[in-house]
């Protein structure tokens, strides 16, 4: 997949990570550094589908969007016409392939980590706080969406009721199968 990446007025579309980095080494004020070079490597690497944006200070982002487009042009062109019915199902197909690993029925303990927006009250102001906050688990399930609703169950009744899941398909919901018998972490 190509890479399209647009700051202002700046826009490239890119079809390897050297590209991708001269272009956006190029631009003073991004401010590239090493921890952004290593998760645009990830996010390039990973199946996920969705854009990317970061945040180069207050309200102001650059964007990077997968495509299969070759040229500038057929990505412009896809943009204004969406029938290009090859990416789409090739999107579909990679969605509906990640569904299925995720519903494959294989009944034993799973490890299951979730990051969320957890909502704390304030002790001094009183005031609401929306901290990111981590939580893994061992269960017993039979597939890794289970595994994410006894999480998400678990949680929903010890956290705020405003707090906020992300999604069993995202990147914020990680899982490992550990198999018939659960394995004993020593810390």
């Amino acid at each position: 997949m190509n890479l399209y990446i647009r700051y202002f007025d700046y826009e490239t579309l890119t079809t390897s990570f050297d590209q991708a980095f001269d272009f956006l080494y190029s631009i003073e004020e991004i401010g590239m550094n090493p921890r952004i070079e290593q998760d645009i490597r990830d996010y390039m690497n990973s199946k996920v589908l969705f854009p990317k944006r970061y945040k180069v200070r207050s309200k102001i982002y650059f964007i990077m969007i997968k495509t299969t487009a070759r040229t500038m042009e057929e990505f412009k062109n896809h943009k204004k016409n969406v029938s290009d019915d090859e990416t789409v199902s090739e999107i579909k197909r990679q969605q509906m392939e990640l569904m299925e690993h995720l519903n494959e029925e294989r009944h034993g303990w799973y490890e299951g980590a979730i990051e969320f927006k957890r909502v704390v009250v304030n002790p001094v102001n009183g005031k609401c706080v929306t901290l990111d906050t981590r939580f893994v688990a061992q269960c017993k399930a039979f597939s890794a969406v289970d595994c994410y609703n006894r999480i998400v169950e678990h949680l929903q009744g010890r956290v705020d009721d405003r707090s906020q899941f992300p999604s069993v398909k995202g990147k914020k919901f990680q899982y490992r199968f550990l198999g018939d018998k659960p394995e004993v972490s020593e810390q």
